[in-house]
Order: C-alpha cells, then structure tokens, then sequence
C-alpha cells in the first residue's frame, strides 16, 4: 500500500501549534478533565478511580458499545466496534472491503482518507461533486450515474465537512434506495451528527437506515473530546464486524482504558454535554452571519447547517493560498486553504466551534481590513 501525503495533517504539523488562534478547527471546544469527571454518576466514577491500566476487550468496554448503540434506532451492542478515533475506523473499512477490481464512490470535497485509503487499497474511485451554486448538497442521481457492477462502497459525510452542509431527508432516502439495489455498502462518516442546527433536519444513522449500512462516529467533534481517540463503526452487518475486529488486529488490538472510561462518562451525560457544545456554535454563527454580510463581495459563503465548520470563498484575485499564510505569519490567526480538500476556486475552511473564535475572527477582519480594501 503507498498512501500519498495526508494534506490536511501535513499542513497542521506545520501550523497547528504554532498559530495563536486556530480558525480552521474541524472539533468543538474540548472539554477540561475536571469538568468531564464532574458528570460522572457514582458507578463511573468508581469505574474511573479503580482503573487498572492493562490491555482492554478488542471490540471495546461492553458498556461503552451500550452507550454508544443507545446513539441509534436499530443498533445492538454487538452491532458496534470501538476504534482509535474515526480514521483508524476508516482504514479499516476501506481495506477490509476494498480491493483490486474494486470500485467505490466518494463525494468531493471531503477528509481526504475517504478516498485516499480506498485507492490505496487498489479500489477504482469515482468521485462526485459537491457544489456551491447547488448549496453543496449531493445530487443522487449522480451517484447513481456513477455506480458500477463492481461498486463495493458509496461514502458520503452529513453534516458535511469542510462545507457544514447536510442533505434532505429525500435525498438521503434515493442514496440508500441507490445502496440497496447496488448490493453496495453505504458508509456515513456521521462526525458531525448532533450538531444539526435544527434538530428537525437530522437524517437517520446509516446504521439504521439499511443492512449494509455502516456509521462511522467518534468523540472528537460534535463531542469536543478530541484527545480520547474513540471512534467507532456501527452495522448491523455482522459479517462486516468480524473482518473488521480481524483487521483491528494489526493496528491497535485494543483501545486506551482511561479514554474509554471517560468516553462512557460522555456519552452517559450525552444531553449535558451536547448541549454545551451546541451553545458555542450557535453563540458564534450570528457573529459570522454578521461577519460575512459586512464583508459581502470579498468573502462569500453557503451558511452551513450543522456542525462546527464552513467553507467560505475569498472572493478577491488574491490566490488564498498566500492569503492564509500571510494571514498566520502576520495575526497568528490560522485558516485552511480548500487546495487541501482538492478545492480549486479559493475556499478555506473555517471552523466555528472554539470560544476563542470571536477574537480570531476579530484579527481576520482587521487583516482583510489592510489588505483587501
């Protein structure tokens, strides 16, 4: 397997710790440990404080695949399999159903492994493309345009990243209809679920929504638990689960023991701790509703509808790569270029789930200020 250059991780290794302000964030806010051990009930906190730190069960704490089965409409806990963030659960399902005369589909623009890992893995990848004049929601019939005999996979991300867009319910419906006539297993990285700004648009799990359905869900965005590395995949294809635990096999055989302890605390307060969550989005977005109407005409963006990230355009003939570059050499203030996701008509994305970004968006407009009048 040869894997080209990760973009995105390769851009933060250069950047990510040495801007003051990151403006780009995919994740929301991450919690202090005081403040998580404070939602712990009397038997998590005995779980935690009693903590021996020897290897963990493979498939994952049994009462954490509970608690994150309880997530879903459909999902036993042995329908779920506990992985080291949400891109170790990609490189597993990409290779264990991937292969040589493969063929997957993939939307476009998004986490780079989604397709990476797939043509890494000998797959044939068609990608279909997500629009701006089309809101950057995914025409069905497109995909269906691109199946083929041989289509193993079809990958989407609602809510999107780095677009924060999020499909209808029809939509979705004619994809999974599409998934069950090509015998294709339809994998939703669902990061960003529960972040919907209107809780009406949610879509359904893609583990609910049919057999060969698979959610793909971690802790570390619309949680904001970032540093626990807990992802997961939920199916109700069994068959599916046992190549994946063989494959997990040489990766990480088994998961951190205190980062599952205090994944199971979050998820038991999942209310309390989404709710948190769900409050600094949506005290930042009027801020950048705000932001994008003054600067109308040298910024333009579709206004996400979940998660805690959008894809704004700099309008102006300023290449946007230069842009952010002189824009964290001079502010400290990071953005991320959309060449990063393949992007070719100068977006950046831009990430609003940080309590800090009042002040970063404060530093962009004076910047843009001095230098886009």
């Amino acid at each position: 397997m040869r894997l080209h250059d990760f973009a995105l991780e390769r851009y933060f290794a250069r950047w990510e710790f040495k801007a003051e302000l990151l403006l780009c964030a995919s994740d929301v806010e991450g919690w202090r440990m005081r403040d998580l051990l404070e939602l712990a009930d009397e038997d998590d906190r005995r779980r935690w404080d009693d903590l021996r730190l020897g290897y963990t069960e493979s498939p994952g704490d049994p009462a954490l695949r509970a608690a994150i089965a309880g997530l879903y409409e459909q999902v036993s806990p042995d329908d779920v399999l506990v992985f080291a963030g949400a891109e170790e659960a990609i490189f597993a399902l990409d290779n264990v159903l991937l292969g040589p005369g493969d063929h997957a589909v993939v939307v476009r623009p998004a986490y780079q492994s989604l397709a990476e890992v797939a043509r890494a893995a000998g797959a044939e990848v068609t990608r279909v493309d997500l629009r701006e004049a089309d809101g950057w929601r995914l025409d069905p019939e497109e995909v269906r345009a691109a199946l083929r005999p041989n289509t193993r996979i079809i990958m989407i991300n609602e809510p999107h990243n780095p677009t924060g867009s999020l499909m209808d319910r029809p939509t979705f419906d004619r994809l999974v209809e599409l998934a069950a006539e090509a015998r294709a297993h339809l994998v939703v990285d669902e990061v960003y679920r529960f972040l919907e700004f209107d809780a009406a648009d949610r879509l359904p799990a893609g583990a609910d929504a049919l057999a060969m359905g698979v959610s793909i869900g971690v802790m570390s965005k619309s949680f904001g638990l970032a540093g626990l590395r807990i992802g997961w995949v939920a199916t109700r294809d069994r068959e599916l689960l046992a190549r994946l635990a063989a494959f997990k096999d040489y990766t990480t055989i088994c998961n951190s023991a205190p980062a599952e302890v205090l994944a199971l605390i979050a998820l038991k307060a999942a209310d309390r701790v989404l709710a948190r969550n769900r409050g600094i989005v949506q005290t930042n977005l009027p801020l950048l509703d705000t932001f994008f109407e003054h600067w109308a005409g040298t910024f333009e963006w579709v206004r996400p509808r979940g998660g805690s990230i959008g894809f704004p355009r700099l309008v102006k003939d300023v290449p946007i790569d230069r842009f952010a570059e002189d824009l964290v050499r001079e502010t400290g203030v990071l953005i991320l270029p959309g060449a990063i996701f393949e992007d070719t008509a100068n977006h950046f994305r831009l990430g609003f789930g940080r309590t800090n970004m009042p002040a970063a968006l404060e530093r962009l407009a004076s910047y843009a200020e001095q230098t886009l009048r």
